[in-house]
């Protein structure tokens, strides 16, 4: 089986669930098998949230991807993008690195960092409240606001 490794940028793929029920397309295509992720790209530009299962067709999965596909606008504000992987006999760099057991959600700043680690599903207004608490958040809201007046 490959590994399920979607960079996904605030639309999201539903996992081959049951229903088969098909969220938004995604912007980037999935990561090839044994391609490796560099997360310098991200640093600086964007926040990351990860989710991790042992498949896509873990119950918390699921649900976690379709709760992220409802608010997408949230987290594109927040420079957000949403990584997943699903196959825990890929041994993706994202898995070596994080060391998931299960289903785990990981948001990390940007500057790389890990802000914080889920065991559950989290809802898009729970991490955005949590992205809005960051420093440099907080200067990113200020500057914006600065700019309009």
């Amino acid at each position: 089986m490959k590994p399920v490794l979607a960079l996904v940028m605030t639309v999201f793929l539903a996992s081959a669930s049951a229903a088969q029920e098909r969220l938004p397309e995604t912007i980037s295509p999935n990561v090839p098998e044994g391609e490796e992720l560099d997360f310098e790209q991200f640093l600086w530009k964007n926040r990351l949230v990860i989710v991790f299962a042992d498949s896509p067709n873990d119950p918390q999965f699921v649900e976690q991807m379709r709760i992220l596909a409802q608010r997408p606008e949230a987290l594109e504000e927040r420079d957000v993008i949403v990584l997943t992987d699903t196959d825990p006999a890929g041994r993706s760099a994202m898995r070596l690195k994080f060391r998931p057991r299960g289903f785990m959600l990981l948001l990390l700043s940007k500057d790389g960092t890990i802000y914080l680690r889920k065991p559950l599903p989290w809802d898009v207004r729970e991490l955005t409240r949590s992205i809005d608490k960051m420093p440099l958040r907080q200067q990113e809201v200020r500057r914006r606001m600065e700019q309009e007046s």
